[in-house]
């Protein structure tokens, strides 16, 4: 039987992660399918995982009011899902939902941090590369005010 290791090392997230870190995280990982539609995270639920996307396109969005949500972002094969799994008090602050049948893996954030908390460098590294992410996100929903507003 083969086990997802093969294919978690082969995510862009984790491109040159050190060969025991990947074995590490394949014990907290699981294959997922998510149908059109369907919430991976609601914002306010408790955030216990984080997903890589395999295939599918899964919208980052919020809710303006009592009207239609507000896509923020949008992630596609290779992109990552979740960051609030690492932060304290581990709650989702978005909605992710799929727009397309979605194939990801699930990792485990409770499983995660406790690997962590026993291996300081696999902690440090999956930081360096969320912080990454965070970043880009962060960028990017700054330059979407910025078209919304038309201020710079």
């Amino acid at each position: 039987m083969e086990t997802l290791e093969p294919l978690i090392k082969s995510h862009p997230f984790f491109k040159d992660l050190d060969p025991t870190h990947i074995s590490t995280l394949t014990g907290c990982a699981a294959n997922k399918i998510f149908a059109a539609g369907t919430f991976l995270t609601r914002a306010g639920e408790e955030a216990n995982e984080f997903y890589l996307i395999r295939h599918g396109l899964v919208s980052i969005e919020t809710s303006i009011g009592s009207g239609e949500p507000f896509v923020l972002q949008t992630a596609d094969d290779g992109d990552i899902i979740g960051w609030s799994w690492l932060v304290p008090p581990y709650y989702w602050h978005f909605d992710a939902r799929a727009e397309v049948e979605t194939r990801v893996f699930v990792l485990d954030g409770a499983c995660i941090r406790k690997k962590c908390q026993e291996n300081n460098a696999l902690g440090y590294e999956l930081l360096k590369r969320f912080a990454q992410i965070m970043e880009r996100r962060l960028e990017a929903t700054r330059l979407q005010l910025i078209d919304v507003y038309g201020k710079h």
